[in-house]
């Protein structure tokens, strides 16, 4: 049997993840996407929200040489390029033991990437950009496919600007909504057997394959008017917002789009790709901004091609979505006292079910959302919930 396209089996990686990982279908994309472009991607988001477990999953997956390390302001070249030979050393040549360490690797994760030193950042920049390092005066070409970096917070010092903008793509990892609480503890509960038993996810493409689908997404994309116009337009009105968006990030993130349509089996992207516009903020208060001039965009696209909006494999169902709306009501309905904490979990929780009704289309979401809404607005009134 003839093996399948490329598209397919990264296709196939993307669905694996996802249900591996939930609620993260957008985090998954985008670190495919960057991986097929050849760029980088930032996770930014509190510990424990499975930031290197999904890294190193997803090059399982691609049966690819993966490289993590946690970085410090104390950290050592040697830890992540190799520890200088010492017998060539004796022989007057100066050069490092690379064997299992960054500069062989395809799949690299750096958590906390944006608290080591000046010597670790130096040389960070030159292999992220160049895909290749200095060591002894001697240049040593890099495998590099992506590096996915990690941090708590966006770095806020000047001199941290350039490794930053390294990453072309920032991205959000939070904790949970509350509603994906019981597939959370499931899921969790898997996964931690897995690493018991040392049960390892089966690759299902090779690293050379993933190059092979770099060269032909190059041979094969095509951008058509309509898509540049509205990636023009959209681009031009970061600008305007005050989003820095550099020249050379506008050139590669066309090639994002173009990642993100061979994923789905097309040669050209369409307005559907520009979600990835929301992920280019330089501070975390811009990411309100870009969803704003982003999300009409790609509504008005879906409108015209329902099939195209992408709902991950993992995606919470209506029917859990209902059922955590008679629960809200159940608890605000209750006639018992409560607190302004547990009213305001509750309402919490009813905005966090709103957005995700948000990904379904259909009429019976539409009435989910309606019944959100009349407990939002009893609520609003005064918490008279005795009639709900």
């Amino acid at each position: 049997m003839p093996a399948a396209p490329l598209h397919r089996r990264l296709e196939a990686v993307a669905r694996d993840l996802e249900t591996r990982f939930l609620g993260r279908s957008e985090v998954i994309r985008c670190m495919l996407v960057s991986a097929l472009a050849g760029e980088h991607v930032v996770l930014v988001g509190p510990p424990g929200t499975a930031k290197s477990a999904l890294a190193r999953t997803f090059a399982r997956l691609c049966d690819a040489v993966y490289f993590e390390y946690l970085l410090t302001r104390f950290t050592e070249p040697n830890e992540l390029f190799g520890p200088v030979d010492i017998a060539a050393f004796r022989e007057g040549t100066y050069r490092r033991k690379t064997a299992g360490m960054l500069p062989e690797a395809e799949i690299v994760f750096l958590d906390e990437v944006f608290k080591s030193n000046s010597a670790i950042l130096n040389s960070l920049l030159t292999l992220l950009n160049e895909r290749r390092y200095v060591s002894g005066g001697v240049t040593v070409e890099c495998p590099l496919i992506t590096v996915i970096g990690a941090s708590n917070e966006v770095p806020a010092d000047a001199d941290l600007a350039a490794i930053f903008d390294r990453f072309l793509l920032r991205v959000r990892a939070d904790y949970l909504d509350a509603f994906h609480f019981q597939d959370l503890l499931q899921r969790g509960w898997e996964l931690e057997a897995q690493l018991v038993s040392n049960a390892r996810p089966q690759p299902l493409l090779g690293a050379a394959e993933l190059r092979e689908a770099q060269r032909q997404l190059a041979r094969q994309t095509r951008f058509d008017d309509a898509f540049l116009n509205a990636y023009r337009g959209l681009v031009l009105q970061i600008r305007a917002e005050g989003i820095g968006l550099s020249d050379r990030r506008v050139v590669k993130l066309l090639k994002l789009c173009a990642a993100s349509a061979f994923l789905d089996g097309r040669v050209a992207p369409d307005a559907s790709d520009l979600f990835l516009l929301k992920h280019v903020w330089n501070a975390e208060d811009q990411a309100a901004i870009l969803e704003s001039l982003v999300q009409p965009v790609l509504e008005a696209h879906y409108r015209e091609h329902p099939e195209a909006r992408r709902i991950g494999a993992a995606a919470v169902g209506l029917p859990a979505i209902e059922a955590e709306i008679e629960r809200v009501r159940t608890v605000l309905a209750g006639g018992g006292a409560l607190s302004d904490v547990q009213l305001f979990s509750q309402l919490k929780l009813l905005g966090e079910l709103k957005g995700a009704l948000a990904s379904h289309a259909d009429g019976k979401a539409r009435e989910l959302a309606g019944r959100v809404d009349t407990l939002l607005d009893a609520a609003f009134k005064g918490g008279r919930f005795g009639a709900l």
